[in-house]
């Protein structure tokens, strides 16, 4: 593959940058608590007797308000702020982890009161996601924003590491309700960060609903990104509804319950921190081709635990899925911003959220009822399947081919 070496944008540039530190620091607060966060809250809902159907119910009340309002937090991301909604949604974040560890550590914690924690998340997810995503263009050279995006990845990776495996460790002695309290207090911590970060808002003279119009017209004539996006709709719903669904299930029925799953989440972290390194030094050409590739490696995990694999097997796989997704993160995000205007960059990227979230609730609620008519690892074996076959078709596009450095 075709390598890009540029002496002119070294490394660690985007980190002479005030706002790009202080941006990546809020970043790697959140993630502290929230790399606690998967492993804890499948234990809080088996911990009150839930199940895979239950599980599915908070995870799928969790996605729906992010695909429900992505589109609006892409408009307001290209005409507000970015910044204070950064802010907003890291307050609105640390509230709902907060109000769901008090129901746990109390024990009136319920399926429908975790879901409504989840539901209050996944709106702060929705407003947040676009904005971080226009960050990085708005502060950072184009040279160095694969740099940029790497960085940001670098240290929030290297803490997933140690968290789920801390997690695991955590909710065996003490229970869930630590780990959730953590993870509140680390958006909060992040929301203050974020505040001094005052980026100035784009000026804007049409009305919102304009903004819209226009977007979903760029998306359109882009076909390189609405054909990736629908292979995302494929790819993230079969990887979530298997891992962060099925996976903890398979843990507690075949291995050791929550400290295995923390192995296995932490190992998936370890990935993701390899990736990350790859990318600071690999500058790939074609960057879309790489990230749809790499991409493929999500069903490497699924497949070693619906094969009933011992647990270092599992582990290995866990690595390899996480380097993958890193490059192809990385590799996404880089090709965005070196492809999109600044001024569109917040609604592409909810457009392509969305579609990418859209299949995620019934992913969740088609597995939890899969679920009970077969076995849990045949359900796994075909969510792998349908990681694969969606990265196949991907790959058959041509324009995915046109995107590359420039």
């Amino acid at each position: 593959m075709k390598t890009s070496v540029e002496p002119s944008a070294p490394r660690l540039a985007p980190l002479r940058v005030p706002a790009f530190r202080r941006f990546a620091l809020a970043n790697l607060v959140s993630t502290t608590g929230s790399a606690m966060a998967p492993v804890a809250l499948a234990y809080a809902v088996i911990g009150q007797g839930g199940g895979a159907g239950s599980l599915g119910v908070v995870l799928a009340t969790n996605s729906v308000p992010t695909i429900v309002f992505t589109l609006v937090g892409g408009v307001l991301a290209d005409r507000l702020s970015r910044s204070r909604i950064l802010f907003l949604g890291n307050l609105l974040a640390a509230t709902a982890q907060g109000v769901l560890a008090a129901l746990v550590a109390t024990h009136h914690a319920t399926t429908a009161s975790i879901a409504a924690c989840g539901f209050g998340s996944g709106i702060a997810v929705a407003f947040t996601a676009p904005a971080a995503a226009g960050v990085v263009a708005q502060v950072v050279a184009a040279e160095h924003r694969q740099q940029a995006n790497a960085l940001l990845r670098l240290p929030a990776n290297a803490v997933k590491v140690l968290g789920p495996v801390v997690s695991g460790v955590i909710v065996a002695i003490g229970g869930p309700a630590w780990a959730l309290s953590w993870d509140a207090l680390s958006f909060l911590a992040a929301a203050l960060l974020l505040l001094g970060l005052r980026l100035s808002a784009p000026v804007t003279t049409s009305s919102a609903l304009a903004d819209l119009r226009a977007g979903w017209s760029g998306f359109r004539s882009r076909t390189w990104l609405w054909t990736y996006t629908a292979s995302g709709t494929v790819v993230v719903a079969a990887w979530l509804a298997g891992f962060q669904l099925l996976g903890p299930v398979v843990a507690a029925g075949h291995y050791s319950g929550a400290r295995s799953w923390g192995l296995v989440q932490g190992a998936f972290a370890f990935g993701l921190l390899a990736g990350t390194a790859v990318c600071l030094r690999w500058r790939p050409y074609r960057l879309l081709a790489v990230a749809v590739l790499t991409g493929a490696g999500l069903c490497l995990p699924l497949a070693a635990l619906g094969l009933g694999l011992d647990l270092p097997w599992v582990l290995l796989a866990a690595v390899l899925a996480g380097i993958g997704l890193d490059i192809t993160i990385v590799a996404w995000n880089t090709a965005l911003q070196l492809h999109v205007p600044q001024e569109e960059l917040g609604r592409m990227s909810s457009f392509n959220g969305v579609g990418e979230r859209i299949a995620i609730p019934l992913g969740y609620l088609a597995t939890a009822l899969a679920a009970h008519a077969w076995a849990d690892r045949t359900v796994l074996l075909v969510c792998a399947g349908a990681v694969v076959v969606a990265t196949v078709l991907n790959l058959c596009v041509r324009d995915v081919y046109r995107v590359n450095r420039v």
